[in-house]
This record gives structure tokens, sequence and C-alpha cells, in this order.
């Protein structure tokens, strides 16, 4: 019984590993994020404003998640490239959802900014 217990903690141990490493990364790599970059996309960083301030990529956008709903209107047209990222992919992972949801169609979740 206690084996099994162990087996089952072990098991569970390397899925929540997993699944933090693998909420990191998000759907593009980082070369390719540069070049997206490089060509005009916006780097939207949906961090909060204090995280933004206390460090954020070169040439990033801050909208924080909380208010991207109401400010998308400042991303310009639906059919710009668009490269999100926040602290850990969680939070950009969303935003691309709630950006593709609402019309925009080149959006890219890079995850975590030290994907970058």
């Amino acid at each position: 019984m206690v084996n099994a217990l162990l087996i089952l903690a072990a098991g569970a141990t390397v899925l929540l590993v997993l699944k933090v490493v693998s909420g990191r990364r998000g759907d593009v790599r980082s070369e390719e994020a540069r070049k997206l970059v490089a060509g005009g996309a916006w780097l939207l960083d949906v961090r909060t404003s204090r995280e933004f301030a206390a460090g954020h990529l070169p040439g990033a956008v801050n909208i924080p998640l909380g208010d991207l709903e109401r400010r998308m209107q400042s991303l310009g047209p639906k059919d710009r490239p668009i490269v999100a990222y926040c602290q850990s992919g969680q939070r950009s992972g969303f935003a691309k959802r709630l950006l593709t949801a609402n019309g925009f169609t080149v959006v890219h979740n890079l995850g975590a900014m030290s994907s970058w």
C-alpha cells in the first residue's frame, strides 16, 4: 500500500513538473518570434504595469491582461501579427485566445519572457 502511494505521488510530481515546464513555452520559438517582431509584429507584454516597469523586452508594448479587452483597438489592424508574452506563459496563452476570439488573425504566444 505504501509503495502504491509513493508511485502515485511520484507520478503526480512528474505531471506537475511537465505542466509547469510546458506552460513556460508558447507556440512560437524565440528565433521565429524575433523575426516576426523585426518584420513589424507587435511585441505585446500582458503582465502588470509594475512587472513591465521592473523589466521588459526591447520594443514591447504593455497592455496588462486585465485591460486587454477594452484596449484591443489600440493594437491596430486585426491582421497585424502579434507576439504576446508574460512571466510564465499562462496569461499570454489566455491573451492569445482572447485576441483570436475577437477577430485577430495572426497571434502568437511566446510564453514566458525568458523564452525570448
